[in-house]
């Protein structure tokens, strides 16, 4: 049996969800915040911009463990999206109205709990890139 190489789409899948399981909650927020800002991320947890600015800070509040598990997730859709696009085209994606969410925006999506569908329309736009 032949070893076949991981194609490029597989890799930066492995490495975003890699990334998204082990990098600390604080950094996990930082990261989102950098690429997504704070409003946008304020909205996908349903949380104000000042619980997002502590959460980043890491400061004695932190996220709940479903608030945490969603920034997780978010950070995994968002690195398999820039290991395809840039950071601009990754926020407007995040934002924009998506064909396969019913017009609704991955972001409203996120916020809805619909974390499945959000993830399996970024791998369709990735795998278009």
């Amino acid at each position: 049996m032949t070893n076949v190489a991981i194609q490029p789409l597989e890799r930066a899948r492995r490495l975003a969800h890699r990334s998204a399981v082990q990098s600390e909650l604080a950094e996990v927020v930082a990261s989102l915040q950098k690429v997504l800002g704070q409003a946008l991320l304020a909205v996908i947890v349903g949380k104000g911009v000042r619980t997002i600015a502590r959460w980043t800070a890491a400061k004695p509040t932190s996220p709940s463990a479903r608030d945490a598990q969603l920034l997780r997730d978010t950070l995994q859709i968002q690195n398999l999206l820039l290991g395809v696009d840039s950071p601009a085209v990754v926020r407007a994606w995040f934002t924009g109205m998506n064909p396969q969410l019913d017009d609704a925006s991955p972001a409203e999506a996120l916020a809805d709990g619909r974390v499945r569908e959000v993830m399996a329309a970024a791998r369709a736009f990735a795998n278009a890139g």
